[in-house]
């Protein structure tokens, strides 16, 4: 196993679009409250291929019933109209279930958050009827929030292996792992959830263990794609699931949840294997250099293609990064990466060997500042110097947001005198997610009656969307919705019918929920016009001034290059305090908000700023 090294690195940003009407232009309807059920059903594991599902809905192209079914209900709390914190429930009668629990990492405009939750208050004030949770794979945009809803909701957690061992990781940092029920579950696999069913589909990603969903339900089969791309020649062998999503549209699906990431993209997205053929002829052109390589922590078929190449060209492989670090141990934990005996070294022993039998893997591909990459690029990593004896590949495309911290790396890497290597400029990476002939391939295969395009901000859904109409998908059957929208389908409709509580709960250290708006408001205050203490002393018994009025600044001014000016902020106070005092004026609250104005009204008459003004009583 790899040691580890402390790092705090972000690889995906949450990038949130204003909130949209649904793309069809239809109006939401009102009521739709569904039939309660007679009866309640436990959750228990089908191991059947594909299970006894209930009743599905006829094809879209084929004859329909006209009898109405029991309702069931898609409630996405998180993944739509933004890049992040996925969750969506499904309720039918009175069980629940959720699929995915991430999280997003901060926009620019909150600062000091660290990570970004789903709204959990509509599953928590339901957390009877919570049947269980289906995770799709273990990125963090999809299992970041799990700890977090465990504390409120504790119910079985269903995942395939990896994904597991990627939770139980996270559990275990938040010290829940033993209270945790964790239950693995297979591809073709079954799994029960009160009145529903939910059958896990092998799908190709960039991480291993990927699974995309069929729901079974009374209304009929709800197919959730996950995360997805099409390869045929993945590094696992293990190829899509493309016959069973063929099966279930022969049965006839009801509706289709689809990855629209890459919805913008024409073609197909290539396969991994074709990054192995650019490690080749790089790790050649590197000959007689030190090799380093960022990559996504979570990308196991990157690493593996990686370590393939160390063992062809004789190179040892260091791993630098806690969260590459402890995924690459998951992974050869698992049996889902193979390393050669002694190829992986421990980083203490790296100066053991000469340079060009070194290939450093780390964390960093996106810029992130506390990141390996990062401080290596300033100079500020412990460990490894910069030299122009490096060649460095970034195998990674930056997320919509990261270019300037991408680039800003890159620039200080080039200073050092290393050759970088980046994807505008060979084929170092490959997005795990579907371009539109994939995408057009799963609506061919499930035929569904009803369309949700999900997984992407608000135009990448529309963009989809016009992709299922040109398939000839009506467009009164495309749904665009938003997080909080109750989506209604009986098996003959569908429509929005209300809404529930949905947003962003902010966790900043320990605190979750307790950053909001106003927070955030003074923060952002702060960050741009600076902070001004005003501390002085009053004696109660005489209402007057015997101290002050001091004045601190933070962040405005500083004060020994603006003598004069907060001598003069001093004089405005003493007027204001003069005048109080004359008045017989005991009330501090008011007294505070008085200084406060009339100190903020000159300075920015004088600067044009507006800094925070905190007002400072001491009574003696």
């Amino acid at each position: 196993m790899i040691g580890y090294e402390k790092e705090q690195g972000r690889e995906s940003r949450n990038n949130s679009q204003p909130r949209k009407r649904n793309y069809s232009g239809r109006t939401r309807s009102q009521g739709g409250e569904h039939r309660p059920s007679s009866r309640r059903h436990s959750s228990h594991h089908n191991n059947s291929n594909g299970g006894a599902a209930p009743q599905s809905a006829p094809r879209s192209g084929g004859k329909r019933e006209n009898n109405r079914r029991t309702p069931v209900r898609i409630i996405p709390l998180g993944g739509l109209n933004e890049i992040g914190k996925n969750m969506t429930v499904f309720e039918c009668s009175n069980d629940m279930f959720i699929l995915d629990c991430g999280m997003a990492f901060p926009d620019a405009d909150m600062p000091g958050v660290d990570i970004v939750l789903p709204d959990f208050t509509y599953v928590e004030g339901n957390k009877d009827k919570v049947r269980g949770i289906v995770i799709t794979h273990g990125h963090e945009d999809h299992i970041g929030g799990l700890a977090y809803l465990l504390k409120k909701v504790n119910v079985p957690v269903y995942g395939t292996r990896m994904t597991l061992g990627l939770i139980r990781g996270k559990l275990e940092e938040h010290g829940i792992l033993k209270q945790a029920k964790l239950i693995e579950i297979e591809p073709r696999k079954t799994v029960k959830m009160g009145c529903m069913a939910v059958e896990f589909i092998k799908v190709n990603h960039s991480i291993p263990g990927a699974v995309g969903m069929a729901i079974h339900t009374p209304a009929g089969i709800i197919v959730h794609t996950g995360d997805f791309k099409v390869d045929y020649t993945p590094i696992d062998g293990e190829i899509i699931d493309l016959a069973r999503f063929g099966e279930l549209g022969s049965r006839g699906v009801l509706a289709l949840m689809a990855d629209s990431t890459n919805a913008e993209r024409s073609g197909f997205t290539c396969s991994e294997r074709t990054v192995g053929g650019s490690f080749d002829k790089l790790f050649k052109r590197a000959e007689g250099r030190r090799i380093i390589i960022a990559t996504f922590s979570s990308n196991v078929h990157r690493v593996q293609q990686i370590i393939d190449q160390a063992e062809h060209y004789g190179r040892k492989v260091a791993v630098f990064g806690r969260s590459m670090i402890h995924v690459i141990n998951t992974a050869i934990e698992l049996g889902y990466l193979t390393v050669p005996k002694g190829m992986i070294i421990d980083i203490e022993e790296m100066n053991r060997y000469p340079d060009e039998k070194i290939v450093l893997i780390t964390t960093g591909s996106q810029g992130e500042p506390m990141s390996a990459l990062t401080r290596m690029a300033m100079n500020g990593h412990k460990k490894v110097t910069i030299t122009p004896n490096d060649f460095i590949i970034i195998s990674a495309k930056p997320i919509p947001g990261n270019e300037k911290f991408v680039t800003r790396v890159v620039n200080e890497l080039m200073r050092s005198g290393a050759e970088v290597i980046y994807e505008s400029m060979y084929e170092v990476h490959v997005s795990g997610h579907a371009c539109q002939e994939e995408l057009k391939l799963i609506q061919a295969l499930t035929k569904p009656r009803f369309f949700l395009p999900v997984h992407g901000e608000y135009k990448h859904l529309v963009k989809h969307a016009e992709l299922a109409k040109s398939m000839g998908m009506p467009e009164d059957r495309i749904l665009i919705a938003s997080i909080g929208d109750v989506i209604e389908t009986d098996g003959q409709n569908m429509r929005i019918v209300s809404q529930v509580p949905a947003g962003r709960v902010m966790v900043d250290g320990l605190g979750v929920g307790d950053v909001g708006s106003i927070v955030l408001r003074d923060r952002k205050h702060l960050a741009q016009d600076g902070l001004i203490i005003v501390v002085i002393g009053i004696e109660r018994a005489t209402n007057s001034l015997v101290s002050g009025p001091d004045i601190i600044s933070r962040g405005f001014v500083y004060v020994r290059e603006s003598e004069e000016l907060i001598e003069e902020s001093r004089r405005v106070l003493v007027r204001v305090l003069d005048n109080c005092s004359s008045h017989d004026f005991k009330e501090w609250g008011t007294l505070k908000t008085k200084l406060r104005d009339v100190l903020s009204d000159y300075i920015y008459e004088k600067t044009k700023r507006s800094p925070m003004i905190l007002p400072i009583i001491m009574e003696v």
